[in-house]
């Protein structure tokens, strides 16, 4: 009986792994000493997760995103530089993110904050027209 309950919380535990390492990829920092002047030089590569964004309030500086469909939302910071993006890489405005749309968010760890170079929404946007047509006819006495 232990055995099989113990079998079931790490199938789990191995499911909940796979979301996250799925969702999420990870940051390579590297540190190096150059040699002509001796001095420290940092590389850091943008990181990527991809998920559902939950919030976004236009005026805040952040969003959060949830990976999967039972992950906790992560805080993403961004600024006036990130760029928001359709899926065919095209440059959309800010008032395309909105809850429940599928994203993925390109981010650089900085400190404990995560800021947000680019948003690539997963759904295309949909742009609405409205179309008034006015007919004038006259009359003949």
């Amino acid at each position: 009986m232990k055995e099989n309950t113990l079998a079931k919380i790490l199938a789990a535990a191995c499911g909940l792994v796979a979301v996250t390492a799925m969702a999420q990829t990870s940051t390579t920092v590297t540190t190096t000493k150059d040699a002509a002047t001796g001095t420290a030089v940092t590389e850091s590569s943008t990181t990527s997760a991809a998920g559902t964004i939950t919030t976004y309030t236009p005026g805040s500086d952040y969003l959060m995103l949830r990976a999967g469909t039972t992950g906790t939302p992560v805080r993403y910071y961004y600024t006036k530089e990130t760029a928001v993006l359709d899926p065919e890489g095209h440059t959309v405005t800010w008032s395309a993110v909105r809850p429940d749309v599928p994203a993925t968010v390109y981010y650089v760890r900085e400190g404990d904050r995560m800021i947000v170079r680019k948003v690539v929404l997963s759904k295309p946007t949909v742009v609405e027209k409205e179309t008034t047509t006015t007919t004038t006819t006259t009359q003949k006495p």
